[in-house]
């Protein structure tokens, strides 16, 4: 294991000098400006997917809509919760989240889908679930351990996004087959 070597005067010095950084520091391994604009990806995608969620929730109809619509609901304000987590971040490497409406749908790594079947619906999320799924996964692989923290919210995100792409596979088997 290696030694602790940091000089800590010079890293007080350095702390005081640079403290217009905020969180990022010298020891900051990755290009803060390609980690924002990853995340500004990322948080397109997450609105992407709560508008789609939204409206599959409030245009699901039918004899078997009633857990259909609950798990929408429930992912929805999921991918609410992974805004958030990544606005946050952004704002904290020192960049500014964009809300763009003009520019979302261009930037997400997911489609928006109007579908009125039940069954599309749930495929369409699915496939939108496995596309962020590949995505994360390959951003937590570029960050690597050149910037932890970013990797962990992206990690907490693909957890998510797993269990949704699980329970989504779910609802699809449950269906009566001729519905499929």
């Amino acid at each position: 294991m290696a030694e602790f070597l940091s000089d800590l005067t010079k890293l007080r010095e350095r702390a005081r000098t640079e403290i217009d950084k905020g969180p990022v520091t010298e020891a900051y391994g990755a290009d803060v400006d390609r980690v924002i604009q990853v995340c500004n990806e990322a948080l397109a995608t997450e609105l992407v997917c709560v508008l789609r969620y939204k409206r599959h929730a409030y245009t699901a109809t039918g004899i078997y809509s009633e857990s259909v619509v609950a798990e929408f609901k429930e992912h929805a304000a999921d991918e609410y919760e992974h805004v958030d987590k990544l606005a946050t971040r952004i704002t904290q490497l020192g960049g500014e989240p964009d809300f763009n409406p003009e520019i979302l749908a261009g930037r997400s790594h997911t489609t928006y889908d109007a579908s009125l079947n039940l069954v599309d619906m749930i495929k369409e999320d699915l496939v939108a679930e496995r596309v962020a799924i590949a995505s994360y996964t390959e951003i937590i692989q570029w960050l690597g351990d050149g910037d932890p923290t970013t990797r962990r919210v992206f990690e907490d995100l693909l957890a998510d996004e797993e269990d949704h792409a699980d329970d989504l596979r779910g609802l699809l088997e449950r269906l009566p087959k001729d519905l499929a």
